[in-house]
C-alpha cells in the first residue's frame, strides 16, 4: 500500500520551484511536484563531486590525510570559498568538509583537479557517473555549481544521487552531518540549518545561485524509517527550509499510517536482496518507477521568468 502526500508549493516559491519526497528504504515516491523539470542545481552539484571523491577513497586513489596542491584556477573561484592561495596545500579530509559545510568552491576545484587533471575533464566524469546512476536529466560542466547555462539537473535526479551517496558510502555518508568545520583558525557552520533543528536530520546539501533559487536535498531518519527529499527553487533559505520541514513531516505521517495498516495485514513476504552489480541502477529504478498515487502529485509547471538578469549569486 502506497500513500501519496499532497503539499502545495509555497506562495512565495521561486518560479522554478520543484520538490520530491521518497522513502529511502523502498524508493517509493510519496510526493512530487515538477520533479523532472530541469533546474540549475547550484551547489547540489557538489554532491556528485563528493560521490566521485568517496569512490576514489574506497578505491584507494585518494587518502583522507593526503595533501593536495591548490592551482591558480582553483584559487580564482568565486564565493563561497575558503580563500585558498595558489601553491597552498590542503588535506583531502579538510577539502571534503569544506564542501559539506561551507560549500567552498575553491576546495571543490582542488578535488576535481586531483581526480580529473582539469575541472572540465572531471565534469565529464561527473556526467558519465550521473548516467550510470540513472540520472537522465542531469548535465555537469563544473564541480562547484557556479552558474553555467549549460548545467542542469532536476529534483528526481538529485534525490537519486542522494540515495546513491547514502547506500554506496555508509562509511563516508555520516560526514554530511558535520555541523561545524574548523580550518586555519576559522569556524564554518554548515549551511544546512535542518541539522540539529529537525528531529532525525543528518544531511545532505544546500545550494543557491540567482537562476535556481534556494535548493536543498535533505535526509532524515526516525526509527526504522528514512526519507530523502529535495526542494528546488525556494524564495529564501528560510522559506525553503520551512517547505522541507512540511514535506518531511507529511512524509513521516504517511509512512506511519502505511506501517500501521501493514501490521494489521501481517508480515510481508521478504524479497531477495539485489545482486551487487545491480546496486547502482536500483537507486534510480526505485525512485523513478514507483510514483506517488495522488492525482495532485504531478502538476503543471508554472511560467518561467525572463532569464536576462537571472544569473549571478553564489553556489551556496
Amino acid at each position: 500500500m502506497v500513500v501519496g502526500i499532497t503539499v502545495a508549493p509555497p506562495l512565495q516559491a521561486h518560479p522554478r520551484y520543484a520538490s520530491i519526497v521518497i522513502d529511502a528504504r523502498s524508493g517509493t515516491v510519496i510526493h512530487e511536484f515538477n520533479a523532472d523539470h530541469r533546474r540549475q542545481p547550484a551547489s547540489l552539484t557538489k554532491m556528485m563531486t563528493l560521490y566521485l571523491v568517496f569512490e576514489a577513497l574506497e578505491q584507494q586513489q585518494l587518502r583522507l590525510e593526503q595533501q593536495l596542491r591548490v592551482s591558480a584556477h582553483a584559487s580564482r573561484m568565486q564565493a563561497t570559498r575558503l580563500g585558498l592561495r595558489r601553491g597552498q596545500l590542503i588535506g583531502v579530509g579538510d577539502a571534503i568538509l569544506a564542501l559539506i559545510t561551507h560549500s567552498a568552491n575553491d576546495a571543490a576545484v582542488v578535488l576535481a583537479e586531483a581526480l580529473g587533471a582539469t575541472e572540465t575533464n572531471f565534469a565529464r566524469l561527473m556526467t558519465l557517473k550521473a548516467r550510470y546512476l540513472g540520472m537522465p536529466n542531469t548535465l555537469f560542466y563544473n564541480a562547484s555549481g557556479l552558474p553555467d547555462r549549460r548545467q542542469y539537473s532536476c529534483a528526481r535526479d538529485m534525490v537519486t544521487l542522494g540515495l546513491a551517496l547514502l547506500n554506496d558510502f555508509p562509511r563516508h555518508y555520516p560526514m554530511f552531518a558535520t555541523k561545524h568545520f574548523r580550518y586555519k583558525g576559522r569556524s564554518y557552520r554548515n549551511h544546512n540549518h535542518l541539522l540539529g533543528g529537525y528531529t532525525g536530520s543528518d544531511g545532505i546539501k544546500t545550494g543557491y545561485v540567482r537562476a535556481s533559487g534556494f535548493n536543498l536535498v535533505a535526509s532524515a531518519r526516525r526509527g526504522d524509517r528514512r526519507l530523502l527529499a529535495a526542494v528546488l527553487g525556494g524564495q529564501s533559505a528560510r522559506s525553503r527550509d520551512r517547505q522541507m520541514v512540511e514535506l518531511l513531516d507529511a512524509g513521516f505521517t504517511s509512512l506511519a499510517f502505511v506501517k500501521k495498516v501493514a501490521s494489521l495485514a501481517g508480515p510481508p513476504a521478504l524479497a531477495a536482496p539485489p545482486k551487487k552489480r545491480d546496486r547502482y541502477r536500483a537507486h534510480a529504478a526505485r525512485a523513478r518507477l514507483i510514483p506517488a498515487t495522488t492525482a495532485s502529485a504531478r502538476q503543471v509547471e508554472p511560467a518561467m521568468p525572463n532569464e536576462a538578469n537571472a544569473f549571478g549569486g553564489v553556489a551556496d
